[in-house]
């Protein structure tokens, strides 16, 4: 207890469940613990939020008795998450906003921020877990399956990891409710949320409209015949369902999903045969090349079957890896395969260890 008492945590407070059982977790724990909120950019045209869920991570760290801090990353969330997020849209990708999150904000300015105030470590509220051995840390999966983030965590690095505690990584949500309860804490009973990180819940092709000009344009079905209209390709994602009119169709009719793009004619092509998916997506997907990857627990052994994960909570796939430069990979599926998007994040497991990921060029 002594040697951990003198261990300083600074710990990501925003104003939830997790966070705030986290910070109680640790100072029951013995650490010194700090409650840092940090403050992003928010559009104009959306409710202000954050004073909210300040005030909420201010009452917590009031009822724990530990320091409150404020960090303002307005430049940081605006630059490297909305921006990216925009321009990968209007290049016809699929990004993944709440990867650009833990890297640049959560594990980029905060952590370079409480490492230069003298933390020890940072804590997340993330349900994760760190498995470390011989001077080198793994990301681990939570033990919530329901509820494990490490789909959102694939870029951190060894290094950080070290320096990271995910105190409910090893809890599963419903115990972490009754922590809440049992602590007393002001926010026991706040729903989780849900959407864009930080920001919440919003719809992202209305989000988008405020950045993308709307363009009408044809919904074809797979013999070329219009068949409907759409509000502009560049909202739209392969594998998609919702959004898009169909003007031709029959009560019987299943359920149309985007199967391709044109961007330049600004023409999407539906399906509704199940068999389309599969045949597409073996020709599509049987190998996809990765750039930007981040293998946290060492290279991927050649020949070895891995796991992979397209979305967050999706199938895990079986795969094999191919080291193609430092930062590229070639990714391999072997039974199953879905429609895989360009920007998506693709993430590697070997069993219950996170190895790493890529995003899809």
């Amino acid at each position: 207890m002594d040697k951990i008492n003198k261990q300083k945590v600074f710990v990501g407070m925003s104003g939830g469940v997790d966070s705030s059982v986290s910070a109680a977790l640790l100072k029951e724990q013995g650490y010194d613990v700090i409650g840092v909120f940090i403050k992003v950019w928010q559009p104009d045209f959306m409710p202000c939020s954050w004073k909210d869920e300040r005030r909420d991570a201010m009452r917590v760290a009031a009822h724990l008795d530990i320091p409150f801090i404020t960090l303002d990353l307005e430049k940081e969330y605006k630059e490297e998450v909305v921006d990216y997020m925009i321009r990968e849209y209007k290049e016809g990708r699929t990004p993944n906003p709440d990867v650009m999150c833990n890297r640049y904000v959560k594990f980029g300015g905060f952590f370079d921020w409480a490492m230069k105030q003298g933390a020890d470590f940072v804590a997340t509220g993330h349900y994760a877990q760190t498995g470390c051995n011989d001077g080198h840390c793994n990301l681990v999966k939570g033990n919530d399956d329901n509820k494990d983030q490490s789909y959102f965590l694939w870029t951190l690095t060894s290094e950080k990891l070290k320096k990271t505690l995910f105190p409910v990584g090893n809890i599963e949500k419903p115990e972490v409710r009754n922590l809440a309860k049992k602590f007393k804490l002001p926010n026991a009973e706040k729903k989780d949320s849900q959407g864009l990180c930080f920001v919440g819940k919003v719809d992202m092709k209305e989000f988008l409209k405020h950045f993308i000009e709307e363009k009408s344009g044809d919904v074809l079905n797979e013999a070329g015949e219009v068949i409907g209209h759409h509000e502009g390709v560049l909202f739209y994602t392969l594998g998609e369902r919702h959004g898009f009119v169909i003007t031709k169709k029959t009560p019987d009719d299943k359920p149309y999903f985007v199967v391709t793009k044109d961007i330049e004619k600004n023409i999407l092509t539906v399906s509704n045969h199940t068999s389309t998916m599969s045949d597409m997506v073996a020709i599509k997907v049987k190998t996809i090349s990765l750039k930007d990857t981040n293998w946290i627990s060492g290279v991927p052994i050649k020949d070895k079957t891995y796991q992979a994960r397209i979305r967050y909570r999706g199938t895990l796939h079986d795969v094999k890896i191919k080291i193609i430069k430092a930062d590229r990979a070639e990714i391999s599926f072997l039974n199953e395969r879905e429609i895989v998007a360009s920007g998506q994040s693709i993430v590697v497991y070997d069993g219950e260890i996170c190895v790493g990921g890529g995003i899809v060029s």
